[in-house]
């Protein structure tokens, strides 16, 4: 189960762009995210971000992203509107409370958690976004030849995890073919078949360290000048999401400047349209942002297209 929170390669289009590419449209997004207040703007880049997972194939993976939100979502919007007390709507007169004063719930303190809760998801779907469509390597590779002796052992960190996950996988079905049934027993059986689990692990990741030193040392690691197996290409498709990733900035950050995106919670609500102009902008940012999606969508329908990019 948790193998879906972590990159698979499936030769999608979001995968195959440039990491840098990748990294500003994902830092686009997270950017966005957290600077719009208008609770517009936060739905349509969230139903943006669920676009761009389900052309990775990850709405599966979303799903469990989605479950870990969605709870915290709640403890928000339970919890905001009984501790602030800046609204003037007051919907429901709660009774004293000693140190907390009377718990009196205001429209505002309600409308701002449901707003700050959909912000929430918009940035934990980002970073599953970026699980799904970017290789940890490869995004890594982009800061090689600044400091490759870090971006290597960083490297090494952010694969552990994954390939512990796997092999202890791997480590269990073998017990289980084996005989060893891990549910059955007292808690002490079940401590001794789980903590056998853990040996056997831990043995194997220190072969597999042993194995990667010699690895790096065959290949004479740090001996001179670095080499590349394999570099990454920029292509057609990486300068148009950058571009559409560079309208979407652009027009945020102007319609930030002046009004459009923000949105008044306290002491009273705004309005949610203030003119034209908040349309505009949203409709710019969503067009910049939704151009790897519909590349990615030409790229599985239309094999011209894909041998153009």
């Amino acid at each position: 189960m948790l193998d879906s929170f972590f990159y698979k390669e499936k030769g999608l289009f979001l995968q195959n762009l440039h990491p840098l590419a990748a990294l500003v449209y994902l830092g686009t997004l997270l950017s966005l995210a957290l600077l719009f207040t208008n609770p517009l703007y936060l739905a349509g880049l969230l139903c943006l971000v669920f676009l761009a997972v389900w052309s990775v194939d990850g709405l599966p993976a979303w799903e469990g992203y989605l479950k870990m939100g969605l709870t915290m979502m709640v403890l928000v919007m339970l919890v905001n509107p009984l501790m602030v007390r800046a609204g003037e709507t007051i919907i429901w007169y709660g009774p004293r409370v000693p140190v907390l004063g009377r718990l009196n719930i205001s429209l505002e303190a309600v409308y701002y958690g449901a707003a700050m809760s959909v912000r929430l998801l918009d940035v934990i779907s980002v970073f599953c976004l970026y699980n799904l469509m970017v290789h940890p390597d490869k995004a890594l590779n982009l800061f090689s030849r600044l400091a490759w002796r870090s971006t290597m052992v960083i490297s090494l960190a952010t694969r552990m995890f994954p390939s512990m996950v796997r092999e202890l996988a791997n480590i269990r079905e073998v017990q289980q073919m084996r005989g060893v049934n891990f549910q059955q027993g007292k808690f002490g059986e079940k401590v001794k078949k789980h903590a056998s689990l853990i040996n056997i692990l831990l043995l194997s990741s220190l072969e597999d360290s042993l194995e990667i030193a010699e690895s790096m040392q065959a290949r004479a690691f740090g001996s001179g000048p670095r080499t590349c197996y394999s570099r990454s290409l920029f292509r057609p498709r990486d300068a148009l999401c950058l571009a559409g990733s560079a309208l979407a900035l652009g027009a945020g950050i102007w319609g930030l400047l002046h009004g459009f995106g923000v949105y008044t919670y306290y002491p009273r609500l705004g309005y949610l349209l203030q003119g034209p102009g908040t349309v505009l902008v949203l409709a710019a940012v969503l067009l910049g942002l939704s151009i790897p999606v519909v590349l990615s969508w030409g790229w599985r329908h239309w094999p011209y297209l894909k041998s153009k990019i």
